[in-house]
């Protein structure tokens, strides 16, 4: 069974030049799913600015990074055991372009909110949602979205376990008890498992038909984490390169647009992010700009971190260069088939640094009260347009996706889809159109 085949026959045109991976990236780049990224929360409320980062350009940015660590991974090792298998530059972008196609509007908080609203009809997570997307609800074929290749849908696989098989029913989604006059999520509980959806069992059935029955089993293995949900183990080579690019575009680039918004004062980022835990970064710095970082060159660094302009993108692309350089490949034992058995990884004292930058970003930006309340806003506009739209299908769904409500088995996921698929404006308007008291006109485009 070959790697690039697809659920879907499909012939490309006989003067066609590009390769399967080519046309996988095209679908991608090319799908409205893609393009509703511009619409969707990175870590910043969208509207605060116009230059930091979205979705969309977060995932552009990923597909960059995965790039560069493959071809790193070519020069450093052009002969070794795994380099046939180095995914191509088309292939690795298309996993970084897709890999945040599932999440919702508002954030983690949209995909706590979903996963409340869907407790009892098999959970949402945005991982799993970006395999429904690519492989059931767009529209580049009759029934299997976007048709890509099994080995690019092998790559988004980031968490080959079911909702099922990772969720712990002791962390069940539920509301908050303190609050008397209005309904509360829990945020902790309402976490979803990292997974794919048992909707999309037969997909992932179907990608990894390749591996026998026990590597099969070993690559859907998981651990059990003591008052969390279940844990995935593995991710082939291709999502594991993908995996890294997308760390190192949080840690680096997200810490970049707090900088550059002033939202991180320096004296938290020293403690947070202190010498000892930069210490591979410091040294790759003294090692190859002496004259320029001087005896102290973790002052050095801070300084021109908070300096701004040409100063600190100079600093922001040397830790990117810094990461990237320090990936590197090792092989996993009880697998046979090489796409499974390798797997890209990041050194320790870099990963400890990398660590750092995204310890900083998620403490004083991800968890300030400021995006927090913002989230919590969100999340409850989800919820209150979830429910209203299951209230009556039929009034209030937009007529497409009423359709496919009729003929679904698992209606409720037909409404999760079409809330999920929602940018945070539309989501904003569609909630003002049910509860805002001003009178509002048919005429209203949302």
């Amino acid at each position: 069974m070959s790697w690039l085949e697809r659920r879907e026959n499909w012939n490309p045109q006989r003067e066609d030049a590009r390769d399967d991976a080519d046309i996988d990236y095209a679908r991608i780049i090319h799908s409205s799913s893609f393009r509703r990224l511009q619409g969707k929360t990175q870590i910043l409320n969208l509207g605060d600015s116009d230059f930091y980062r979205t979705r969309l350009t977060h995932s552009l940015e990923v597909a960059q990074i995965a790039g560069g660590i493959a071809r790193q991974f070519a020069k450093d090792d052009p002969h070794g055991s795994a380099a046939a298998y180095l995914p191509s530059l088309s292939l690795i972008q298309a996993a970084g372009a897709t890999h945040d196609l599932g999440h919702p509007p508002f954030g983690h908080g949209g995909e706590v909110a979903l996963n409340y609203c869907m407790r009892d009809h098999g959970g949402f997570e945005g991982n799993g949602q970006t395999l429904r997307i690519v492989s059931r609800l767009e529209k580049f074929s009759d029934s299997a979205g976007a048709n890509l290749t099994r080995r690019t849908l092998l790559s988004l696989l980031k968490y080959p376990v079911s909702y099922s098989r990772a969720n712990n029913l002791e962390r069940a989604p539920s509301l908050e008890t303190e609050p008397k006059s209005i309904r509360i999520i829990n945020r902790e509980t309402s976490k979803p498992p990292k997974c794919f959806f048992d909707s999309e069992q037969d997909v992932v059935d179907w990608i990894l038909q390749p591996l026998g029955d026990k590597e099969r089993e070993l690559f859907t293995s998981f651990e059990a984490v003591a008052q969390k949900h279940n844990k995935a183990i593995h991710k082939s080579f291709d999502c594991s390169i993908m995996d890294l690019a997308d760390d190192i575009a949080f840690g680096v680039h997200d810490l970049e647009d707090a900088l550059n918004l002033n939202l991180i004062e320096e004296k938290e980022f020293r403690r947070i992010v202190p010498e000892e835990r930069c210490t591979s970064f410091l040294d790759k710095l003294k090692e190859k700009y002496p004259e320029e970082t001087g005896n102290n060159v973790y002052e050095t660094f801070v300084d021109k971190l908070y300096r701004g302009g040409r100063l600190r993108k100079r600093y922001i692309s040397r830790m990117v260069h810094h990461l990237i350089t320090s990936c590197r490949i090792r092989e996993i034992e009880g697998f046979d088939e090489p796409l499974v058995r390798f797997r890209a990884y990041m050194e320790d004292g870099p990963a400890e640094f990398l660590s750092a930058l995204k310890d900083v970003v998620r403490e004083r930006v991800i968890l300030d009260p400021s995006v927090q309340q913002l989230e919590f806003k969100g999340q409850r506009m989800v919820v209150a347009v979830f429910e209203a739209f299951s209230s009556e299908p039929k009034s209030l769904l937009p007529r497409e996706t009423y359709a496919r409500w009729e003929l679904a088995d698992d209606k409720p996921r037909v409404i999760c889809d079409h809330i999920a698929g929602m940018t945070d404006s539309f989501l904003l308007k569609t909630y003002d159109r049910f509860f805002s008291p001003r009178m509002g006109s048919v005429f209203d485009r949302i």
